[in-house]
């Protein structure tokens, strides 16, 4: 069992009000808002903790740098922001993908990443390419 320390707190309250995925250096950022000497080394070894616990899960974008939300949520997919590169999540899901595989194939699981401009960076007249 894990100390209850400040910066444990900090860590968890920032992935708790964020309410989408966050990376490792947007967890410190925050954090540091409440906790200003905490380090990235902190950060790394209490999102292992939490994931160890089975309070954070891992979200994995294709050539990205994993990002960590609160564990048990329902079934849901993730929007990728080019602009400000945030990653969002998309509640639902599509349902049946079952239709779209070839003969043969037997769905499992799957993941859906969206990817194109959130609504801030819209407004701001960020443009992206392909």
């Amino acid at each position: 069992m894990q100390r209850n320390t400040i910066q444990r707190k900090a860590i968890r309250d920032v992935i708790t009000e964020a309410d989408r995925p966050l990376s490792p250096q947007e967890v410190l950022d925050e954090a540091r808002q409440t906790v200003p000497g905490i380090g990235i080394a902190t950060v790394y070894r209490t999102v292992r903790t939490l994931m160890n616990e089975g309070w954070l899960s891992p979200v994995d974008l294709p050539g990205e740098p994993t990002r960590y939300e609160c564990a048990g949520k329902e079934h849901h997919h993730h929007f990728h922001c080019k602009g400000c590169d945030k990653v969002f999540e998309v509640e639902g899901c599509f349902g049946d993908m079952q239709p779209l595989l070839n003969n043969g194939f037997i769905e499992h699981y799957h993941e859906v990443f969206i990817y194109g401009l959130c609504s801030d960076c819209q407004t701001t007249g960020i443009r992206i390419g392909r």
